[in-house]
């Protein structure tokens, strides 16, 4: 049976290395062993630790990857402008008739893509934030009784993604903390022997 110890988790890097030397300080001026009977750990980090412990209880592959957030970033680049490109013409009701040719050309070339990028960085991230998998939003979606079209694109360009991750076989820092939560919840016992060691 593991060891038990305290867990102690921070959102940022920094506070790990700031609590740790803080926890070793105090533990040695009572004379104990500093990093005996600890772990400092971010919220990713521990949900990391928790995937990679069990990844079969997610589909995942034991040699799963972890993308960042710029290798994320340019998969969305990357999906949002393939989606455009196979879908042109989804622009034209958000442009007014009063435009010229050229106002036109330069939206469409250097404000309409980056713009879809926000939009389509900003539902992914609220999806995965409220556990909701591209199905999961698609169905939403065709139950609205009025059509929302840049929702609805960046539903389908987050589809895109996921598929694009299951490649790769990786999940992103968002995908972390939902995928550790199932894990949780899709093993009674593993949940409680991690409830015994920290």
């Amino acid at each position: 049976e593991d060891d038990q110890e305290i867990l102690i988790v921070t959102l940022v890097n920094a506070a790990v290395d700031n609590f740790s030397a803080r926890i070793a300080g105090f533990l040695q001026d009572m004379g104990l062993l500093p990093g005996v009977g600890y772990r400092v750990r971010t919220l990713h980090g521990l949900a990391h630790d928790i995937v990679r412990e069990r990844p079969d209880l997610l589909m995942l592959s034991e040699d799963f990857n972890i993308i960042d957030d710029r290798t994320s970033q340019g998969i969305i680049e990357e999906v949002t402008g393939a989606w455009l490109r196979a879908h042109p013409d989804v622009i034209e009701e958000f442009l007014s008739p009063d435009l010229t040719e050229t106002k036109r050309r330069e939206i469409l070339r250097r404000y309409w893509p980056a713009l879809m990028v926000k939009i389509v960085t900003a539902v992914i991230r609220q999806a995965k934030d409220l556990q909701m998998t591209p199905e999961d939003l698609h169905r939403r979606l065709e139950s609205l009784l009025f059509p929302l079209p840049l929702l609805e694109m960046a539903g389908a360009v987050y589809a895109d993604y996921q598929r694009s991750l299951v490649a790769r076989h990786a999940v992103d820092f968002d995908d972390l903390i939902r995928m550790a939560l199932l894990a949780l919840q899709a093993d009674p016992v593993f949940l409680e022997r991690l409830r015994y060691r920290w």
